[in-house]
This record gives structure tokens, sequence and C-alpha cells, in this order.
């Protein structure tokens, strides 16, 4: 996890950043993915993000990852936008599904 300290007290925000050995749309089986990212809104679009991005993906070289992954909701068009200002490129779009079995 890489953190954004406020000048004072506080995170204006953090990336948390794993390895995976699968990610969609990825040609590699050792994958740095961003499994969260989160910038206050009063500091977004002022390089925070960009620069919790830029640690997460010098940390997956460091672990000898040649891409990176992400994902983001549907809906979640900011999160899009921010994604691609970054360089990412959307490769697929997914729909999950859940069953309750019986007895649940």
């Amino acid at each position: 996890v890489f953190v954004a300290p406020r000048p004072t007290d506080g995170l204006q925000g953090f990336v948390e950043v794993g390895i995976r050995t699968y990610a969609e749309g990825c040609a590699t089986s050792h994958v740095g993915y961003i499994e969260g990212w989160y910038v206050d809104a009063d500091v977004r679009r002022q390089g925070v993000g960009q620069a919790l991005i830029a640690a997460a993906e010098a940390w997956a070289v460091t672990q000898g990852c040649t891409e990176m992954g992400s994902d983001t909701e549907l809906h979640n068009v900011v999160s899009q936008a921010a994604h691609t200002r970054l360089g990412y490129v959307e490769t697929e779009r997914l729909v999950h599904f859940r069953k309750l079995l019986p007895g649940s």
C-alpha cells in the first residue's frame, strides 16, 4: 500500500498494489495489479493519483512485472477516465453473477 499524506493530518489518497498470476487482457502471468485506488475529491486532478500509480508501477517493476492490470466498476466513469489518462487501455467488460444455494 502506498499513501499520499496530507500536509497536516490524514491522507489524500492511497493505492493498494499486488501481484496476480492472471489479469484480463494481460499477456504475462506475473502482473502488477491495482487492487484499490482512492483519492479524496478535494485533491483530484492535482497529480496525487498519478503519483500513487507511478509508485505502484515502479514497485511492480522491482517485482519483475512488465504489465499492470486494474479494474473498475462499469458505472464508475470517473475512474475509467482516470485510468485512460494514465495510459491504461480497456481490455474487456465483465458482468458477474451470483446465485444463493439451497440451505443458505
